[in-house]
């Protein structure tokens, strides 16, 4: 497979809930007002140690997105997504950014989030924009 070269973060950071690798820090949270199937879900400008899997359309609260899923490169969770390209002009703010869901993810002082009872089963999105 070849060798596995990690970046490691400083600071405060999100990391993967089940083998701890670093993901992002919490100073590139551009909002903490979006939603997916297991609660909230933060948007992040930047995202390390992750792969990325195939592009598809996805059909969320706010309109037609292309999209791929993030996967944590150690273990291989799914962590999130990240927005290829955005079909609504109100939404091209979110290309390129991405998708971390809470409650795949370890919080800055290593806080587990809960999934909701009330968390969205359909399209997840923000629901503030």
């Amino acid at each position: 497979m070849g060798r596995l070269f990690l970046i490691n973060l400083e600071g405060n950071f999100y990391s993967c809930k089940h083998c701890q690798t670093h993901f992002a820090l919490d100073d590139d949270i551009i909002s903490k007002a979006f939603h997916c199937r297991h609660g909230k879900a933060y948007l992040f400008d930047k995202v390390v140690n992750v792969t990325v899997g195939e592009k598809e359309e996805r059909m969320m609260i706010t309109g037609l997105h292309t999209v791929v899923d993030i996967f944590c490169v150690v273990c291989g969770s799914i962590v999130g997504w990240k927005y290829e390209s955005a079909h609504e002009k109100t939404q091209k703010y979110k290309e390129g950014k991405f998708i971390l869901e809470r409650f795949k993810v370890l919080g800055p002082d290593g806080s587990l989030y809960l999934a909701s009872q009330d968390a969205h089963v359909a399209g997840s999105d923000a629901d503030d924009v």
